[in-house]
């Protein structure tokens, strides 16, 4: 039998593209400039994938300026004091806070896809910003001339498109990243922000057909930044009930830096719908130590005591660089690490076979 291993998303920057962003942003170098260099970062990214025998690759997210506010690039609708994210080593990301409607994508995750595609010789995976995340802009107040009701109407249409548009330029699978999911019931223990967040993204899945659907999967986490989380103290128990209602062919869940795996493979199995697969994550990126193979391996197999072999799959707790000025994972970590996965998989798949 074999086990599929998908990457999460982003891979740290090389030395030359964030020189190149520096550049940019500095006005040294041009659009065009900062595009060959970031080209040139897709195309290495996607050939270290393959040398590390990754079966689907993504682009590695070289192209984002973050795996959230990518459709936001070059909007002039924006305040920069939006909602704040705050880690647990006390750094803050903030979101930009939207100053009028209507909301249009300015960037939409397809323009990614098809250019990683040309340098791919297997199946390319595209992750996608939630929904859910994007609702985060619309201000406490509300935006004279555009309310919150229109405001969600344009969320859904555009982040339908933005799914869209990827499945129809050839992508592998879209992963919707809900990152906001744990940090949901940190913020709001009782759980009414998370069902708002859940009833808005399946609010955009119950447009597509269920043959659509099996090729599009959630990613959940506690968030991934400068080797920090905003989110690992939430009881996982509380949130994988209710993310298990969403209308995905997969769910991609955090789990190799989870401190009951047990516990979270229990709940899986007893929610995990029955036409849907769950890949487990089974390398830390915010963890500096490089798995082995046998470790993973034995996560592979501890996960397939609770769930049934053909229903699993393995992948990355979170990207390692979700936002591009993130240095905090080494490149050749992140190869490493991915390589120990795709090793690890193949190892419990035969012994699962054996």
């Amino acid at each position: 039998m074999t086990i599929p291993t998908e990457p999460i998303g982003s891979i740290p920057r090389p030395a030359e593209l964030l020189a190149a962003m520096a550049d940019h942003a500095a006005g040294r170098i041009g659009d065009g400039d900062l595009a060959a260099a970031q080209d040139r970062a897709v195309r290495d990214t996607i050939r270290r994938l393959e040398e590390a025998g990754s079966p689907v690759v993504t682009d590695g997210e070289q192209a984002k300026p973050s795996f959230a506010t990518y459709p936001l690039a070059g909007l002039d609708r924006l305040a920069p004091d939006g909602v704040v994210i705050p880690f647990a080593d006390g750094h803050q990301r903030q979101l930009p806070r939207l100053t009028a409607g209507p909301l249009r994508y300015a960037v939409h995750a397809d323009r990614y896809l098809r250019s990683a595609l040309p340098h791919a010789t297997v199946p390319v995976k595209q992750a996608v910003i939630a929904p859910s995340a994007l609702s985060l802009l619309y201000p406490q107040d509300p935006i004279d001339g555009y309310s919150r009701e229109a405001f969600l109407d344009d969320l859904t249409a555009e982040a339908e498109a933005d799914i869209r548009g990827c499945l129809d330029a050839g992508a592998h699978v879209v992963q919707l990243d809900f990152t906001e999911a744990r940090l949901a019931l940190k913020l709001d223990p009782s759980g009414a922000v998370l069902e708002d967040f859940i009833a808005l993204n399946n609010r955009v899945l119950e447009r597509f057909s269920a043959a659509e659907r099996a090729r599009i999967g959630v990613h959940s986490c506690p968030g991934g930044d400068q080797d920090s989380t905003h989110s690992l103290d939430v009881d996982y128990a509380t949130l994988l009930p209710r993310l298990m209602r969403l209308n995905a062919g997969a769910f991609y869940v955090q789990l190799a830096s989870e401190p009951e795996p047990d516990k979270v493979l229990a709940v899986l199995a007893e929610h995990l719908p029955s036409d849907a697969r769950v890949f487990v994550g089974v390398t830390d990126p915010i963890d500096p130590r490089v798995e082995t193979p046998e470790q993973v391996r034995d996560r592979v197999l501890a996960a397939a005591r609770h769930l049934p072999a053909d229903r699993l799959g393995t992948c990355d707790d979170c990207g390692f660089a979700p936002f591009a000025d993130d240095t905090s994972t080494s490149r050749d970590t992140a190869f490493a690490k991915i390589r120990a996965r795709v090793e690890g998989t193949a190892l419990a798949a035969r012994a699962l076979t054996g």
